[in-house]
């Protein structure tokens, strides 16, 4: 027997690594961004259920939209996330090994950014004359359980729960070079129909990430990111496992443009220290097109 496995956007849940999320962008533009990421690495499960060993491999992509808002005065935007994924895993149960593959939707994702101070609502004509000093913003995103989810399967893409990620982040300018410090928390609901059990709980999960981002100069941006996560223990029928999350993620990002209104982002992390011994690595691509009033 499997635990359910999740999935959901282009990554495992909670490990949210996204550089110059609380930039300024001028008011009344569009974006349409298609990505694809891998991810390889081990799975970890809660020492009740007689499972070792667990690996899997998982191709997933996404199809967003963006759109910047001016916000009573304040900058910023929306986003609307619809991933898929395709995961293919084995384990030893019981010491036989076993293997699933599975693919689908995963849970969708909505959030809402708000730049509190430093980043005014502009133009584009008033944007060209902008300059970052320091940006202090929020956000909240919201996940509903609409991806693909059988409570009689073993291994699941969507969550069957609801995710809410309130965060606030603080971005800080020296020249062309960014400083950017974000701090949240997953809250779940329970999953009230777990594989081989009656009732699902997820403590809050606390997220933390930094980045250092450069300017290159002519739209070409790199970041160095780093991603902290705790908490997140899981009870199920009123057992709780033996599995705190306190992991630690570094990576790099690279973003070029194809020409005014096209840009690709490349990235990449790891896991270098997880308590549960979840190591795993991802790297994607991301296509951008931008469009709105002034392009």
């Amino acid at each position: 027997m499997l635990a359910t496995l999740v999935i959901t956007s282009s990554s495992v849940c909670a490990t949210d690594i996204e550089p110059r999320s609380y930039s300024n962008i001028p008011v009344g533009v569009n974006f349409l961004l298609a990505g694809y990421a891998y991810t390889k690495g081990n799975v970890t499960f809660a020492p009740s259920v007689p499972i070792e060993n667990g690996k899997m491999e998982i191709h997933s992509s996404f199809l967003a939209y963006v759109r910047s808002l001016d916000l009573w005065g304040k900058s910023g935007k929306v986003d609307i996330i619809l991933p898929q994924a395709w995961l293919s895993g084995q384990a030893d149960v019981l010491r036989q090994q076993k293997s699933r593959e599975i693919s689908g939707f995963a849970d969708p994702l909505f959030r809402l950014y708000l730049n509190l101070y430093g980043a005014p609502a502009l133009s584009m004509k008033e944007f060209a004359r902008y300059r970052q000093d320091t940006i202090i913003g929020a956000s909240l995103a919201v996940s509903p359980p609409g991806g693909q989810y059988d409570p009689q399967k073993l291994v699941n893409i969507g969550t069957n729960r609801w995710t809410i990620k309130p965060e606030i982040g603080l971005s800080k300018a020296w020249g062309p070079l960014i400083g950017e410090f974000a701090a949240g928390v997953f809250v779940f609901t329970d999953n009230d129909q777990p594989f081989l059990a009656k009732t699902q709980e997820q403590a809050p999960l606390y997220n933390f990430q930094g980045h250092l981002i450069y300017s290159f100069g002519s739209g070409i941006w790199g970041a160095l990111d780093a991603n902290y996560y705790t908490g997140g223990r899981v009870t199920r029928d009123d057992k709780t496992a033996d599995n705190l999350q306190q992991n630690w993620r570094v990576g790099a990002t690279l973003s070029f443009p194809l020409n005014q209104q096209n840009s690709i982002k490349i990235s990449g992390n790891t896991v270098v220290h997880a308590r549960t011994d979840s190591f795993f690595d991802t790297i994607g691509i991301t296509w951008q097109y931008r469009w709105g009033e002034g392009l």
